[in-house]
């Protein structure tokens, strides 16, 4: 079994030159992903939910991620659009708490956010900010616990596309008992 900082390395590698950009920033994804990971062996449903402009990556996600050829165990993964389509109406706390009870019902608790777009005023955001412990890969936006990534990046759609293919590298590894997340 191999230790997660060093596999996360390896990799990051292996991926060339294309991937350089984010040996740095590894450090922000490893206590996430050891956390997210975890819960995903415990059975949490994962919750997608992003900005407008990154709904493209909630469909790919949601669409890769279970494919049969993985030839591996499925996992619970949901689009938040997809259980509430009035997402853009929520407007006050008292909504999105309406919003969170149904998932909490819904899910017995056993679910966690995970968001990509920008924060700021973004009202999806906010909601998912509200919960402990989401997968937060935030654009323009310092938050703790989140990978920070900038939406001018002229390269965006494809870091998010390098940072799936690293989550379902580590999905696998973590599934089949490669890596340990704690080590």
């Amino acid at each position: 079994m191999h230790l997660f900082d060093q596999w996360t390395l390896s990799a990051i590698r292996a991926e060339g030159a294309s991937m350089s950009w984010f040996e740095e920033q590894r450090y922000e994804w490893i206590p996430q992903m050891s956390s997210v990971m975890d819960r995903i062996m415990q059975g949490y449903t994962l919750v997608v939910v992003s900005d407008h402009e990154r709904r493209w990556f909630v469909r790919y996600s949601i669409d890769s991620l279970n494919k049969r050829i993985k030839d591996r165990p499925m996992i619970p993964i949901v689009s938040l659009e997809a259980l509430y389509p009035h997402l853009d109406a929520l407007r006050d706390d008292t909504t999105m708490d309406m919003l969170i009870d149904m998932l909490e019902l819904s899910y017995e608790g056993k679910y966690l956010f995970w968001y990509i777009g920008k924060g700021g005023d973004e009202r999806r955001a906010d909601i998912v900010k509200r919960s402990d412990g989401a997968l937060l890969w935030m654009m323009d936006e310092s938050y703790p616990n989140a990978l920070s990534l900038r939406s001018y990046d002229s390269h965006i759609d494809i870091k998010l596309l390098q940072l799936y293919r690293l989550f379902d590298r580590t999905l696998a590894a973590v599934l089949f008992g490669e890596i340990d997340v704690h080590a």
